[in-house]
């Protein structure tokens, strides 16, 4: 391991409950929601670490976190001779803090008992949440350079979007003189920023803190243990509270990156992957995306008008027409369906033809998308049994709303994992 592996541990924090991506986190946390067919989100941080020669992870979980376990045991295996790893760490009750964690920065402080057995000089932390490609070493190369003791990835943001994130100001060298956790649109003229000509261009006039950070070990054990033990969150108060006293720098970011919150960001990140150019670019030699390696056969497709669609292993697809679609794994897709703007996440399993038999006869409808079923605006999570003629209907028209087998948020038609739709299903 080299000099720079060795001074740098990265953490990936596994976010709370997800109750923005429900129903996609009813089962699994938001890091192990499968995303572009036949990954999950904890796959891009863990392969930009990997990417950037940063082979020490730790990712933190609390919340419905078995899926994410399996998957993290069952993909990151580095050699007997590398000192690379990813380990999970739940978080736990001890005698000295009963409770869970309580925030981003509290979730780092309970983990450190773990993580300082380790040599490190640098800690860098991620959201497990978000689709970008970045290189860290870059930044951490930066963050030396300036003698910096805190450094925030930022990205230009406009008006619609500063609302959501932490705001931040710079001067001239690139360290942090103000920052603001989510400021009211009232607010936003006195935060516009020198984000660069092309950022301007595009009325990106605002940085906004990625969640992303590299901290000193020593400050970092300073701010946590001693200036502010109670702390429990780095945007609401670790951060705002360290810029008059310590050197914390800006690194902007001006690649592609998305915060994936909510139904529609995760709807709109996914179908833009089957773009002719897709601003996150699955097909780059030099920043792939790693994830469990499947022994799946090829995708086998008859009689299929295909447009604008990515289509994973292990797919038979014998329908009419797909289009502007990502398809998933192990994904069956009957005679004349037609599939517009929707991802479908696919299948854990095949069935058997002996199992199709006698799902036929119990009228239970195979597992993955029957025949001449017209999907539009939807999302399909895993394992679902949609039956014959079903007719699937997103757009603004559908009120928000929650059934056992579906909701609608933003439009989006979200079938539930393992839903049964009965053949002539209308929604």
């Amino acid at each position: 391991m080299d000099n720079f592996s060795k001074s740098v541990v990265a953490v990936i924090l596994g976010g709370g409950a997800g109750s923005r991506l429900s129903p996609l986190t009813a089962t699994r946390s938001k890091p192990a929601v499968p995303i572009a067919g036949k990954y999950r989100l904890v796959d891009i941080p863990i392969s930009n670490c990997i990417n950037s020669s940063i082979n020490r992870m730790f990712v933190l979980t609390q919340f419905n976190s078995a899926s994410l376990n399996k998957h993290i045991k069952n993909t990151y295996h580095f050699s007997a001779f590398s000192s690379g790893f990813v380990d999970i760490l739940a978080a736990e009750q001890t005698p000295d803090n009963p409770g869970w964690f309580q925030g981003t920065a509290d979730a780092v402080k309970q983990s450190l008992r773990h993580i300082g057995n380790f040599d490190y000089e640098y800690i860098l932390i991620l959201s497990g949440d978000q689709l970008y490609q970045m290189d860290f070493s870059e930044m951490i190369a930066n963050h030396k350079a300036q003698g910096a003791d805190i450094t925030i990835a930022t990205i230009p943001v406009g008006d619609r979007e500063a609302p959501e994130f932490g705001i931040l100001k710079t001067n001239e060298e690139h360290f942090i003189t103000s920052f603001i956790e989510k400021p009211s649109k009232d607010l936003l003229p006195e935060w516009t920023s020198d984000t660069g000509e092309e950022m301007h261009k595009e009325g990106r006039n605002y940085l906004a803190s990625m969640g992303i950070y590299i901290f000193n070990k020593k400050i970092l054990d300073h701010l946590l243990y001693e200036k502010n033990p109670k702390a429990t969150d780095f945007g609401k108060e670790i951060i705002p509270e360290s810029i008059d006293n310590h050197k914390v720098i800006s690194y902007q970011y001006d690649g592609y990156w998305t915060d994936i919150g909510n139904i529609y960001s995760f709807f709109e990140a996914n179908l833009a992957l089957t773009d002719d150019v897709p601003a996150f670019n699955l097909f780059d030699n030099n920043k792939t995306v790693y994830s469990r390696a499947r022994m799946l056969p090829p995708a086998k497709i008859s009689g299929t008008t295909l447009e604008k669609t990515i289509i994973a292993e292990g797919s038979i697809i014998n329908a009419s027409r797909i289009e502007q679609s990502v398809v998933g794994i192990r994904s069956r897709i009957g005679h004349g369906t037609t599939v517009v703007s929707t991802y479908i996440m696919g299948n854990d399993y095949y069935e058997t033809l002996s199992e199709m038999e006698s799902n036929k006869a119990k009228g239970l409808p195979l597992i993955g998308i029957g025949e001449r079923c017209y999907i539009k605006d939807a999302i399909i999570d895993k394992n679902c049994r949609i039956g014959n003629d079903v007719k699937i209907i997103g757009g603004k028209h559908l009120p928000n709303s929650d059934h056992p087998l579906y909701a609608v948020k933003d439009g989006i038609v979200v079938v539930k994992k393992t839903a049964i739709l009965p053949n002539g299903f209308v929604i």
